[in-house]
Parts: C-alpha cells; structure tokens; sequence
C-alpha cells in the first residue's frame, strides 16, 4: 500500500498546497502557520533534506509513487537513546485509513533497530482523536499532558505526551 523512501528536492512541489490547507496543518508544526509563499516553503524544505541527525522519509503510495506525506524521527540523543516521532499526512483523502498506523510501525522499527534507540515519544494535540488512536493501535502508551500547550483557532488545547520502549514493542 506505502512505500518509505527518502525524500529528495522535487518531492517538495505537494508541500505547497498542503501547508497552505488550515485543515492540514491544523495540528501540524507551528513553523508550518508562519510559512506560506512558495520560497518560504522551499527554504524550509532545503534545511529539513540537509538535516542529517533525524530520520526523515517520505510517505509513497506503492501501486503509484505519489507522496501523500513524511515521517520520522527527529531531536535523537544518541546518550539517551530516545528519540520524538513525528507524522505528517498531506493529502486529506488518505485520513482514516490506516496508513498513519502503518507508517507508525515502519518508524518505530526502523528507530529501535537501525538506530538502536530504547524510547520513542511523541505529542499528539489532544482533539485529534484519530492520531492519538492511530498512535495508541501501533503500540505507543500515555505518558502525560502538557496542559494548554497549543493555541490553535482561539483557544488553549493539551499536548499528550505518549512513547513507546525497546522492551514493550511487538512491532
């Protein structure tokens, strides 16, 4: 159904459209409601393919090679061995269907055995219900709340925080 692959200079061409979509970026990363002309969206794009300390791979529909998103792991402590799962998934007819849960696993293997780390977390705005549940089916525990964390539309919203361990992983 998805292949991960990594991403390269032309794949940013969906970006433009998805960051500029409020639905899509609604509880994506702040960075993502500050840019939005297309340089903006380039400039940030070249630093996020030079950065070479986190796991980062695009999200490609197998039968057609079409980018539908990007994930990985990102702020990695080699001492600590942890790392912070991050998912984005731009094309809106692919929401609810289980690829985020899919790409999830894929992630969080790839974290725990090729770059040996013993804990992966991440934070999930709370009203967004179908990523906490996608997070929870691929095996990641609530670890807590940052309690009004995120203003997004007008108002205060918790992050959760969620991770998964080495030991507990079934994946």
């Amino acid at each position: 159904m998805i292949q991960l692959k990594p991403l390269l200079k032309e794949h940013v061409v969906p970006f433009y459209t998805w960051i500029n979509d409020d639905e899509v970026i609604k509880y994506s990363l702040p960075l993502f409601l500050k840019i939005k002309t297309k340089e903006e969206i380039d400039a940030w794009y070249v630093e996020l393919l030079k950065d070479t300390e986190l796991l980062n791979l695009g999200i490609f529909l197998e039968d057609t090679g079409q980018l539908i998103g990007y994930a990985g792991i990102c702020n990695i402590s080699r001492l600590n061995k942890s790392g912070e799962y991050y998912i984005f998934i731009g094309e809106k007819s692919f929401w609810g269907k289980g690829i985020a849960k899919v790409v999830t696993k894929e992630i969080v293997h790839i974290g725990f055995n090729k770059y040996d780390l013993n804990r992966i977390f991440l934070t999930v705005s709370e009203p967004n219900i179908g990523g906490v549940k996608a997070y929870e089916k691929a095996g990641f525990k609530y670890e807590g709340n940052l309690r009004e964390a995120c203003f997004r539309g007008g108002k205060f919203h918790d992050k959760i925080i969620m991770s998964v361990l080495k030991s507990e992983w079934e994946g």
